[in-house]
């Protein structure tokens, strides 16, 4: 089964050629099903180039799988960069964006092959019916939610597998399977092999190397700014939470998760690796146990699944020395919502220099960890009901204390969900309905934390002056801003990003409308 109906990709000939070429603009964008070997590949594989008649052409993992092919062993289609549905106009697209992030989640892989997360759930979460779903899935990507799903699921095992040293027990687990039974009926139905016929030569459980961090792969589709990503987080990098080294390419950070209720905590270590169009990344043992979770905070907040060819065909005229710039996403939606109150109308030094108060007056502290990695940031339940007195004793005011007890009240109760499964909408509003917490704020939290390319900040200092309209009476000023970007849309995000660090390159003052009041 081709499945190359899809609008956003070239017809079969032309990914025939970017194959050919190995484009790693493409990886993730395509599988290439080979039917003379039964497998499928990513565009960047580098075994030798199928003949072209041999080639089936597939969107997704999933759509080859079903077809019946399995995955190569050499390129790993697991470690491609996802692909996304950005459309902020098309209802399906929308549907189907919020569909696969819930789905991507490790979160919600919850008992395994027979009981995977109800269709009904999935529809009530999302305000449809579960017919329309199961629909839209056949429609827009030639599989259902189920196998959707279970191919996640499944090449999130391999990957455990090849890079990991847990044991086989513990992937079915990690991988949202009730037992270990179930699991290998799974791997052995879908790929053929048992669990341990794929791993690699890894060091035995128990002994010395065994606890060492695991290193695993994670690609990107190209260009790809990682000094200014690196620069990004730098800037704004808390002692004993996280490190930064741009000269060697390095991010350090603890990290605090839960999957499925189970809590882990540990370090990690990221390595940029820009001639390979990947990182490199190495967990500590605590974290092992959550790794597809950590795997799917990483790709958040390094903006791995970006795709530059759209954004940069609407971005480029603007911002034509920014190509493959992201958007800096979050390792946590509670914290980079914490650390955007606290940096309402200060600067980011300003803004560090309170968190960093917050980290080390309420921070729990690892165990561990290496140098300059001594703490987790407080979780939402710290923060609940904390005194007020202790945040003032921090130096913060009054109006941001009360905004930062409700927003961790919300999280702790399950009302706000910060990450790339939320409904943009719907927890803008939940955001804004919060004390001390205006629409500057939740835009900005809905571009880092919910990974939604379309969030505008209008009222931003620097984003006005960058679009030279910062002279303007302020309402004026907001809607020659958001008139300027309307052609930006649905890239508004990357086009925040852009501003900051390069203005466009356009006289504003020329595009300006008459309408001054």
């Amino acid at each position: 089964m081709a499945a190359m109906d899809h609008s956003t990709l070239p017809d079969a000939d032309a990914l025939y050629r970017a194959l050919s070429a190995r484009d790693a603009r493409f990886d993730g964008r395509f599988f290439t099903g080979v039917t003379s070997t039964g497998i499928y590949c990513r565009p960047v594989c580098r075994v030798r180039t199928p003949k072209r008649d041999n080639c089936q052409f597939f969107e997704h993992a999933a759509q080859a799988e079903r077809a019946g092919f399995r995955p190569c062993l050499r390129c790993r289609p697991e470690l491609a960069p996802r692909d996304r549905h950005w459309s902020t106009e098309d209802a399906g697209d929308i549907l189907i964006r919020q569909a696969t992030a819930l789905l991507d989640t490790p979160e919600t892989w919850a008992g395994g092959e027979d009981a995977p997360p109800a269709l009904e759930q999935l529809a009530a979460r999302l305000g449809v019916s579960a017919r329309h779903i199961r629909r839209l899935f056949e429609q827009r990507l030639g599989v259902s939610p189920l196998q959707y799903l279970q191919t996640r699921r499944l090449l999130a095992a391999k990957q455990m597998l090849a890079d990991t040293g847990l044991p086989v027990a513990q992937v079915a687990l990690a991988a949202g399977f009730a037992s270990l039974r179930r699991f290998n009926d799974a791997f052995v139905g879908r790929y053929g092999l048992n669990p341990t016929q794929l791993r690699r030569s890894r060091p035995t459980p128990g002994s010395d190397r065994s606890h060492a961090p695991a290193e695993v792969r994670l690609s990107w589709r190209p260009p790809y700014r990682a000094q200014e990503v690196l620069r990004f987080f730098a800037d704004r990098a808390l002692p004993g939470l996280e490190t930064v080294d741009p000269a060697q390419q390095i991010l350090r950070r603890t990290l605090r998760i839960a999957v499925r209720g189970t809590p882990a905590s540990g370090w990690l270590q990221i390595r940029f690796l820009p001639d390979e169009n990947r990182i490199g990344m190495r967990v500590s043992e605590g974290l092992l146990p959550a790794l597809p979770g950590v795997i799917d905070r990483v790709r958040a907040a390094l903006d791995l699944d970006a795709d530059p060819l759209a954004i940069d065909a609407v971005l480029h005229a603007d911002f034509p020395d920014s190509d493959g710039m992201r958007v800096p996403g979050a390792f946590d939606g509670f914290e980079l919502a914490v650390r955007a109150v606290l940096g309402q109308q200060v600067t980011v030094a300003a803004a560090r220099t309170l968190c960093g108060r917050l980290l080390e007056r309420l921070g729990e502290p690892l165990a561990d960890g290496p140098p300059g990695l001594q703490r987790l940031f407080p979780p939402p339940e710290v923060l609940a009901d904390l005194d007020g007195q202790v945040l003032g004793e921090i130096g913060i005011v009054r109006q941001r204390q009360q905004a930062i007890r409700a927003l961790a009240r919300a999280v702790a109760e399950g009302r706000l969900v910060l990450d790339g499964r939320a409904d943009p909408a719907s927890t803008l509003s939940s955001l804004e309905a919060l004390p001390g917490i205006g629409p500057w704020t939740a835009q900005y939290i809905a571009m880092r934390a919910l990974r939604w390319p379309d969030a505008w900040p209008s009222g931003d200092v620097v984003l006005l002056h960058a679009l030279g309209v910062r002279n303007l009476p302020a309402p004026a000023a907001r809607r020659e801003a958001e008139r300027i970007a309307r052609r930006w849309r649905p890239w508004r995000s990357y086009a925040v990003i852009r501003a900051w660090t390069t203005p466009p390159n356009f006289e504003a003052s020329e595009e300006m409308s008459h309408d001054r009041s």
